[in-house]
């Protein structure tokens, strides 16, 4: 039986972080809140709001009798899409492939932890490229938020196809909630690498015989 020191359990804490974050990472790109629009066509009586994502975009629209929701998710070959939202597009997705990575390679490095395998050097490098690719992602997450939030404070239009009805630019823009999951996976992304890479191996190991 191996009985460990108490050090390696924040690589266990990391990994739960990475975990946690790759899932919110996921939920955050299928969900369209990146950028609220609110805008007030002057075509129409009634104010129409829209969800902007990463994947697709949500519109409504509000009277007096009915609210009507229209969703639309993006293709290739739409060309309305500014060059920001692509390339949120892209990291993303780059960041889902590099999380999915990180975490195989830090369930080989914690494996060889619990069950006593004294190969220091792979271990190390097991958990320290887990750390390098999550802080990677990090900072791709990073990327796409600061796109999004660049947008939103300059206040750049979209060129919406006309069945969309809604203007060139909103009335009002503000920052959704699918941004604000981003930029939280972003952080336990950011500090599940700062643990895995402050890995020590341990030293005070106590190997005691099987009965």
């Amino acid at each position: 039986m191996i009985l460990f020191n108490k050090g390696s359990s924040r690589q266990v804490g990391g990994f739960a972080m990475s975990t946690i974050g790759w899932i919110i990472c996921i939920t955050s790109m299928g969900l369209p809140q990146w950028r609220v629009w609110y805008a007030k066509e002057p075509l129409i009586s009634y104010p129409s709001m829209a969800f902007v994502g990463v994947w697709k975009t949500c519109i409504y629209h509000y009277d007096n009798v009915s609210n009507i929701r229209m969703c639309y998710h993006y293709s290739y070959h739409d060309t309305f899409i500014p060059l920001d939202i692509r390339v949120s597009q892209h990291l993303m997705l780059t960041t889902s492939l590099f999380l999915l990575v990180a975490k195989a390679a830090a369930v080989y490095a914690l494996r060889n932890v619990y069950t006593g395998k004294q190969e220091k050097t792979v271990t190390y490098n097991a958990f320290g490229l887990s750390a390098v690719l999550n802080i990677i992602g990090s900072s791709f997450v990073f990327l796409a938020v600061l796109c999004n939030y660049f947008s939103i404070i300059n206040k750049e239009g979209i060129a919406f196809p006309p069945s969309f009805h809604m203007p060139f630019y909103p009335h009002t823009q503000q920052v959704g909630i699918a941004m604000i999951l981003a930029f939280l996976a972003a952080i336990l992304f950011l500090c599940s690498g700062v643990i895995f890479i402050s890995y020590s191996f341990p030293l005070n190991i106590q190997v005691l015989p099987k009965i």
